[in-house]
């Protein structure tokens, strides 16, 4: 069952949390829910905008969203933040600045925050995000798994699984390629997995991503 399902919504509650926490109408919920899908969009938007051309990676893991009756407080996890935004204060402002006006029918303050991660490739949305960069620049993918794999290893990990589906090197047939390192108990609730889906477009036609990190508590 745990392949069947979204490892961290099956352990919702246990080892992991929400993303989004405030309390709203019921009849509201829907409206609060696209909200905060609207959030998240402008900021990575507004942030891709702003890199530089050819760039590194965004870094970015999560962005937490935390509503009160005045206040809508955004947390953005990153494990890069000097390559995120440049100037930090002057960058977060202008950044708060862009992502209201984008939203003007917020009735409420944005604040926006920045937390670094210290085990930026223990975090399986920057590794997508890796492996995606080596495969836009035609690095072999099971080179680009590898490497992936092994800068998981200076982070405490107790297992990596790692699987790319779709036209792989352009191949006319799409297949789906895997590996994994360690041990990866998918069926165990109360084991902390971390998980990520990401897409990526070729030349080829879309690939698709996933990777599973098992993290020692």
């Amino acid at each position: 069952m745990g392949q069947k399902i979204n490892p961290l919504g099956f352990r919702l509650g246990i080892t992991q949390t929400h993303h989004s926490f405030w309390f709203a109408n019921p009849k509201k919920f829907s409206e609060n829910i696209q909200e905060d899908a609207k959030i998240r969009n402008s900021i990575k938007n507004n942030i891709q905008k702003n890199r530089k051309i050819n760039s590194s990676l965004e870094g970015i893991a999560r962005i937490a969203i935390q509503k009160r009756i005045d206040l809508i407080q955004v947390i953005i996890y990153i494990g890069f933040p000097n390559l995120l935004i440049e100037g930090r204060r002057q960058g977060i402002e202008e950044l708060q600045i862009n992502v209201q006006k984008e939203l003007n029918y917020l009735s409420r303050k944005l604040n926006i925050t920045i937390t670094r991660l210290e085990n930026p490739y223990g975090d399986p949305n920057i590794l997508a995000e890796y492996i995606a960069l080596q495969l836009k620049n035609r690095v072999s993918f099971r080179k680009a798994m590898k490497k992936a794999i092994s800068l998981t290893e200076q982070t405490e990990t107790n297992g990596i699984q790692i699987k790319i589906a779709g036209r792989i090197d352009g191949k006319d047939i799409a297949r789906v390629e895997w590996i994994r390192e360690g041990c990866i108990p998918l069926q165990t609730i109360c084991a902390k997995i971390d998980y990520c889906s990401h897409a990526i477009q070729t030349i080829y036609g879309i690939l698709g991503i996933k990777i599973w990190i098992f993290i020692k508590k």
